[in-house]
């Protein structure tokens, strides 16, 4: 297949509009073009349940709908049906809404781990005022994290340490360190060699690889003992895992956690959630020097507040978690097949929870590769399948799931005669897809 066979015009001209315009050709860098095979990145018309369709009239079942964030399927009916309803009262006031509290009140009992919560727009603006906290409540200047995790926030304090990190001082970048996902022994010697130096331990409490028993409270307990404040980024795990986050799963509770993602069904909205004696001190009733926490015009628009708490209610009442576990694991286990039908189950390798699969794409040597990772992308579009993951959402239903099944093993015959060849080249027509971390463009 070349890119003619399956031609984007008006999509290929529509990312030359993005490219003059806006820098990178789109406002989340895991949406650019460089993303997708050469002339083969659709841009989007609309979107309906688990479906889109793009500026040239294809339909494709997607997956990994908005970097993760519209779980429930496009236009779901009862979170529009909410935001339509505060629209027509206004979104944004000189004082806080009745519906802020109204929302925090829904968080707060859907997420009861923890005690106050804190609106924001995007989840960076949240990891971001979470670390900002436990410095100011440890009086401690270094940050944690878990090197094994791919994002926490556009701010300094992450972005100095990954490729892109031209624009950060390196005096920040000195200030974040990292630990192992998984490896207390290493995070121990980590709090031990900086002791008394690291404000907090932020990570992603599960991803692709599920917590080995007891990791998640020995984290806690180190957190305690050495004295720094523990923060779960639940951006992906929140109602992915369950409507509690990971931490309702697992049951170990951080001291802050953030959610994002699936909270709003595409709508922007995240949260800073955690204890109160910490989370109070970016309020009005303490007597500690004060802490700008988050302060956003648009944090708390009332529609974007109406999609989360509508977004709480379908979750629990309609059982969604298990719906995805449901999906995810009848794709898993339908691709796994295909591709071992195909002689290539050893090369496209299925990873992650059910309700948050993600697809390794390996070369003849059984490693990652980009250029593999391209052919396989380009069977799929072609097929009518946009798939940068497959992280499913509850909109999609058994013939979706099919109807990818099918094309993902038309797609694997392809990789089959690539691997035979140990060259994907002749398939790929064009440059194959990069990272989002790369130091040059």
């Amino acid at each position: 297949m070349d890119s003619e066979e399956f031609p984007l015009p008006r999509s290929r001209k529509a990312n030359e509009r993005l490219h003059a315009l806006i820098p990178g050709g789109a406002h989340t860098y895991a949406k650019g073009d460089d993303q997708y095979p050469d002339g083969l990145a659709p841009v989007i018309s609309h979107g309906m349940g688990a479906h889109v369709w793009d500026v040239d009239g294809n339909r494709y079942i997607e997956y990994g709908s908005g970097l993760r964030s519209v779980s429930l399927g496009h236009a779901h009916p009862r979170v529009l049906e909410a935001v339509r309803r505060e629209l027509g009262r206004g979104s944004n006031f000189v004082r806080p809404s009745i519906v802020e509290v109204e929302a925090a009140e829904h968080f707060l009992a859907t997420v009861p781990t923890a005690e106050m919560v804190k609106f924001a727009k995007n989840g960076s603006d949240a990891t971001t005022a979470a670390v900002r906290l436990a410095r100011a409540v440890t009086g401690r200047a270094r940050v944690a994290l878990c090197g094994d995790h791919p994002f926490f926030s556009v701010d300094d304090w992450f972005i100095g340490t990954t490729p892109m990190s031209t624009g950060v001082p390196a005096a920040t970048t000195d200030l974040t360190v990292t630990f192992p996902y998984g490896d207390l022994a290493a995070t121990e010697e980590l709090l031990t060699r900086y002791e008394g130096e690291i404000a907090c331990l932020i990570l992603e409490p599960a991803t692709h690889t599920e917590p080995a028993p007891g990791y998640l409270a020995g984290l806690r307990e180190l957190a305690d003992r050495h004295g720094c404040v523990l923060v779960f980024d639940e951006m992906i795990t929140g109602f992915r895992w369950s409507e509690a986050g990971a931490q309702g799963l697992y049951g170990v509770v951080p001291d802050l956690s953030t959610f994002g993602k699936a909270l709003g069904n595409g709508f922007a909205v995240s949260a800073l959630a955690g204890r109160r004696d910490l989370m109070e001190r970016g309020g009005l009733r303490h007597s500690h020097d004060r802490v700008f926490l988050l302060s956003t015009t648009h944090g708390a628009e009332t529609h974007s507040l109406a999609a989360a708490m509508a977004v709480q209610a379908t979750y629990v009442e309609e059982g969604i978690t298990a719906r995805l576990h449901t999906l995810g694991e009848r794709l898993a286990a339908g691709v796994r097949d295909a591709a071992a039908s195909m002689g290539v189950g050893d090369h496209i390798v299925v990873r992650g929870r059910a309700s948050n699969l993600v697809f390794a794409t390996l070369d003849e040597h059984r490693q990652p590769s980009q250029p593999y990772r391209t052919l396989f992308l380009r069977q799929l579009l072609a097929g009518g399948v946009l798939a940068p993951s497959f992280v499913v959402s509850s909109a999609l239903d058994d013939a979706d799931i099919d109807r990818t099944v099918d094309v993902v093993a038309q797609a694997c015959a392809v990789y089959r005669k690539a691997l035979d060849a140990a060259d994907p080249g002749p398939w790929l027509a064009g440059r194959p897809v990069k990272p989002v971390f790369r130091r040059l463009a």
